[in-house]
């Protein structure tokens, strides 16, 4: 159920109801870097993952892309807060992206089952619908990535 601002003015999910999310759009050479988890190998997201209690976004990018891909954010840049409904867990989501190099050479650990370089048009590669319908237009609108 949504709530009220503290203002009245518009309505707002309660921390509790949604997902918060952190996540790194890196771009080299014109190709975002994306991940697939080991519980949904078809799908492929961006790397990074939920904030521990006490955590900043910055911080949590940081452990997360070690984590994750063995690499450390380089000069990383808030680039957008995007809501929209996770493509696992099925819930409303607010995912921080930052644009961000890295540190070295990514290799998939934890729970990632592969990581794959694209220039977001590839029609063999299924896309988080937040990834597909939000990261990359903004990243091509941005010039990131070709248009």
């Amino acid at each position: 159920m949504e709530q009220q601002s503290a203002t009245g003015a518009e309505p707002s999910l309660r921390q509790e109801d949604h997902l918060v999310v952190v996540a790194a759009a890196v771009v080299e050479q014109g190709r975002l870097l994306v991940v697939s988890k080991k519980a949904a190998p078809e799908v492929f997201y961006l790397p990074g993952g939920k904030p521990d209690p006490g955590e900043t976004p910055a911080e949590a990018l940081a452990r997360e892309l070690d984590e994750e891909l063995g690499v450390y954010p380089v000069e990383p840049q808030l680039l957008a807060d995007i809501e929209a409904v996770a493509a696992l867990e099925k819930v409303p989501m607010r995912m921080t992206v930052f644009t961000a190099g890295i540190s070295n050479l990514p290799q998939p650990a934890a729970e990632l089952a592969d990581m794959r370089w694209i220039n977001g048009d590839e029609p063999d590669v299924q896309l988080a619908p937040a990834v597909r319908d939000q990261v990359i237009p903004l990243l091509k609108r941005s010039g990131l990535l070709a248009a």
